[in-house]
């Protein structure tokens, strides 16, 4: 008995010690795991911040780490330049109620935004001339319609495009936490038909998604009153707070805060937005962008005046002026901002003494149907 008893402790012994070097053996492979970990993490984040010192530190440095740039990248970017249209979600018809040629140099820091007017006329026989021969139906049709329309109008080869539901915008305003905008009239407007009431105050106040939506989809108040004509009357002003609205949101948006909500504004911008841009392409812009100074941002509208053909307002481009504008704009024949300033200005203003765009011009006829635009 004595001896199965040793036999038997003799065993147990044996197993514990087995446990016991399986244990050691465990955390050594552990160690070795740790530690070949550990040297990973070190020399990816050497390397890491070697590219990032080559690239100027800071967190563009960093940004043209993470997207895969490098010291020469910047310097072999071309201007970017992007149609963006924004479609009109409060009507049946897909109008574009925003046209603007955006474009910004990463080498320059130089940004614009040029403004077609959507009653632009763009048909080729103004004595036939319908509501369809406005720029801002030819989305209906094609966007390549309207990408072509654009270049015929200012001359520019304009390949990418982004197309913006209304609602992307009111979203994208909130998850940035709202935007801070100086509100250039009072805005008072109610249609119960489309469960519409705007309601906002003249001056500088936050805007969330709501009172965007509000500023956005306003063109005139409950007695009938609009921009007054030293803004840029009616239609022109309604443009001139859609640029500067969209200034201040992107202002916002490339704050270095937002980074962390990146994730959220991809999704946004997958779910409301359409465009033909490579996004390899515009990933090599992104690490620049945060350097734009916004009060160097320049906005113009397309040069041109109102005009009446068959009983429909339009809006008819100057194509002189226009030559002028685009060479200073983007062919570096630009005389001093504050002569170009000054020259929109008065453009606006000659645009607006020489007619005011009324309702009519809302009204956009196809051939199977006529949709009327709605506020």
């Amino acid at each position: 008995m004595k001896e199965e008893q040793m036999n038997e402790d003799g065993t147990q012994e044996k197993k514990k010690a087995k446990n016991k070097h399986a244990k050691k053996k465990k955390r050594k492979i552990f160690r070795k795991i740790l530690l070949f970990l550990l040297i990973i993490f070190l020399l990816t984040g050497g390397v890491l911040a070697y590219k990032t010192y080559k690239n100027g530190w800071g967190l563009e440095g960093f940004l043209e780490t993470i997207v895969g740039n490098n010291e020469t990248t910047k310097e072999n970017l071309e201007e970017f330049r992007v149609l963006v249209l924004g479609v009109s979600t409060d009507i049946s018809a897909k109008l574009t109620d925003t046209i603007i040629v955006a474009s910004y140099n990463p080498n320059t820091q130089k940004a614009t935004l040029l403004s077609i007017p959507r009653d632009t006329y763009v048909g080729t026989n103004k004595k036939k001339a319908t509501a369809s021969n406005k720029i801002n139906a030819l989305y209906q049709s094609d966007i390549s319609k309207t990408l072509e329309a654009v270049n015929d109008l200012t001359g520019l080869n304009i390949k990418n495009y982004v197309v913006v539901d209304t609602t992307a915008l009111i979203e994208l305003v909130d998850a940035i936490g709202g935007v801070e905008f100086e509100v250039p009239i009072n805005m008072k407007y109610d249609d119960k038909s489309q469960d519409l009431h705007i309601n906002l105050k003249k001056g500088l106040q936050h805007i969330d998604g709501n009172k965007a939506e509000q500023l956005l989809r306003f063109r005139k108040n409950n007695n009938g009153t609009s921009y007054p004509e030293e803004y840029g009357g009616d239609d022109i002003g309604r443009m001139r707070t859609q640029r500067e609205f969209i200034t201040a949101v992107v202002q916002q948006t490339i704050q270095a805060k937002n980074i962390l909500k990146l994730g959220s504004l991809l999704d946004i911008a997958n779910k409301y937005v359409e465009t033909n841009v490579d996004i390899n392409v515009a990933k090599k812009y992104l690490p620049y962008i945060i350097d734009l100074d916004i009060q160097n941002l320049q906005n113009n509208v397309l040069p041109g005046v109102s005009d009446k053909i068959n009983g429909i307002w339009f809006y008819i481009n100057d194509e002189e002026e226009t030559e002028k504008l685009i060479n200073e704009l983007y062919n570096n024949q630009n005389t001093s901002s504050a002569e170009n300033n000054e020259t929109n200005t008065n453009d606006a203003n000659s645009i607006n003494n020489t007619n005011t765009i009324d309702e009519k011009s809302e009204n956009v006829t196809n051939t199977t149907q006529k949709n009327t635009s709605k506020k």
